[in-house]
């Protein structure tokens, strides 16, 4: 039996008002989240900018470049990178008293920070076997919690923004066929996670209370 045009509709009808007016709130809809995602991912490359340049600041006044170095990655964040030469003993995983005054300098610029923390240690490709670690992935490992413990209990990081994890020598940065790339590669990360959209919420929210806070105790006065 043919099927009547009434039941398919005509080609080149008018939609129905109400689906253009769907239509037309679906597409602001969908821009005013685009430009949500792109303000807010301004901000948190702003951010992360402006402690890189801290950090930076204080490496070149102490002369440190050989110790620490920083980098930006869209996936990442901001990654501080300590070489192992000037934080442990070879197959070692306590950090040199020297090194934690270092670290301590640089910690204090993250710590009124909103974000997450991760940090990572990474190793070379010499194998390692000793009682105490029997491979790479024990020693990295090692580390990076070693200095997990220590923003815990030196700068009363909160435990929630920390992560540790060792990731052996499977995370290269350079090559590990000569001993530069080797030394390259041992090395910890500390990586300032960028924001996600309620992570910039709370902190502006924090923002706005202390803001208000300051306010009232001037008003007071």
């Amino acid at each position: 039996m043919p099927i009547k045009k009434s039941e398919v509709g005509e080609i080149g009808k008018p939609a129905p008002t109400w689906m253009v007016s769907y239509s037309d709130l679906v597409t602001q809809m969908l821009t005013f989240f685009i430009m949500l995602f792109a303000l807010s991912s301004a901000t948190t490359e702003d951010q992360l900018k402006k402690i890189q340049r801290k950090i930076d600041s204080y490496v070149m006044e102490n002369q440190l470049e050989k110790f620490v170095s920083t980098r930006i990655t869209m996936k990442e964040g901001l990654i501080i990178t300590f070489s192992e030469k000037y934080m442990f003993d070879p197959g070692k995983s306590e950090i040199y008293p020297e090194a934690k005054l270092v670290i301590k300098s640089i910690a204090k610029l993250l710590t009124d920070e909103p974000n997450r923390i991760s940090i990572e240690g990474h190793t070379d490709n010499t194998p390692i076997a000793t009682k105490e670690f029997p491979s790479n992935w024990e020693l990295s490992n090692s580390r990076a919690t070693n200095l997990l413990r220590y923003l815990l209990e030196e700068l009363q990081f909160e435990p929630k923004r920390l992560t540790a994890a060792g990731f052996g020598e499977w995370h290269p940065v350079a090559n590990n066929d000569t001993p530069e790339g080797r030394a390259k590669n041992r090395r910890v990360d500390i990586i300032v996670r960028r924001m996600d959209l309620d992570e910039m919420r709370v902190w502006n929210q924090k923002l706005s209370l202390a803001a208000k806070a300051v306010t009232n105790v001037r008003d007071k006065k």
